[in-house]
């Protein structure tokens, strides 16, 4: 059975390449070609990758991402589509699916979102359900830099704390909404938010995500 992560992927390999090489993404100062040269680069070069998180790599992963943004856009599609290497930890099928499902699902919307015509998506429900899984598990994560409480709920009362604290906002939405919202994609989410007016506005500007 084919995994969330590997259908978001092909998801995400069609989009980009509907798309073409210069269309504006979400990903601020990332065209599609620099969004996709990113996935690439995370999958394929782990020595480089490690600079998306620690500054003393940054060098090398600029260097990484200059080398695959020069490549042919279609080599960068179908390296995205065929997935990393078989000695990568990436293809293992249940590191792919913790790692991925989501990487590749905010990518997707990544480039949907950025285009004038778009429209929302329907997603089944195991997939939002999984969704709403992992992001239990990163709310803390994603919502450290939140400068208010920040509560996630669902339409059917779930919810999730990403930040504890004074005064709080409560977002709700679907997971898929949810989600982006706390990966730095709050304009592109559609989701309600409740809180005192100066909360909800230092909230929506917030550097949220990983």
């Amino acid at each position: 059975m084919s995994t969330h992560a590997k259908r978001e992927r092909l998801l995400l390999a069609d989009l980009l390449e509907g798309a073409g090489p210069q269309a504006p993404t979400l990903c601020e100062g990332w065209r599609t070609t620099e969004l996709a040269a990113h996935v690439v680069v995370r999958e394929r070069r782990p020595d480089a990758a490690g600079g998306l998180l620690l500054n003393v790599l940054k060098g090398r992963l600029d260097q990484a991402m200059a080398e695959y943004t020069a490549k042919p856009y279609e080599e960068l599609i179908e390296l995205i589509r065929t997935g990393p290497p078989k000695m990568s930890l990436y293809a293992l099928k249940q590191i792919d699916e913790a790692a991925n499902a989501v990487e590749f699902f905010v990518h997707a919307e990544d480039v949907r979102r950025a285009q004038p015509d778009w429209s929302p998506r329907a997603l089944d429900p195991v997939f939002s359900d999984a969704l709403w899984s992992r992001l239990e598990k990163l709310a803390r994560l994603t919502g450290r830099r939140s400068p208010v409480g920040l509560v996630l709920r669902r339409p059917d009362g779930r919810t999730a704390v990403a930040r504890k604290g004074t005064p709080v906002v409560t977002v709700t939405g679907e997971p898929g909404e949810l989600t982006l919202f706390c990966f730095g994609r709050q304009d592109a989410a559609a989701v309600e938010l409740d809180g005192p007016q100066d909360a909800v506005a230092k909230l929506t500007s917030a550097k949220l995500g990983l």
